[in-house]
């Protein structure tokens, strides 16, 4: 199987952090170098919440599901890099989610 990008939105605050793991383990098999991994949502910069209603909808979250919650762009941008990835866009979209793309880097 062959991909040219992997996209996910909403996802990883909603689903165990094993999830996020196999995401990016899963876009780095399909992906050749050049390929890109984009993903949208909630996430914490630098520790911090990006706003006040992330910090609620953070705690609902992980109320409902200990496993589940707004994640670290870094801890993501770890597993990114660790998987072959390189940084490439992160933009800031409405409702104070982020998009992030990392493209597969050459063998």
């Amino acid at each position: 199987m062959a991909a040219d990008a992997v996209f996910a939105a909403n996802m990883i605050h909603i689903s165990p952090w094993e999830s996020t793991r196999a995401l990016v383990e899963g876009a780095a098999v399909v992906l050749a170098p050049g390929g890109v991994l984009a993903v949208y949502g909630p996430f914490r910069v630098g520790g911090r919440h990006t706003a006040p209603s992330n910090q609620a909808f953070d705690a609902d979250l992980r109320a409902r599901n200990p496993n589940w919650g707004v994640r670290d762009l870094e801890a993501v941008e770890q597993l990114a890099q660790a998987a072959g990835f390189d940084p490439l866009e992160t933009v800031p979209m409405p409702a104070n989610n982020l998009s992030v793309a990392w493209r597969r880097r050459s063998a």
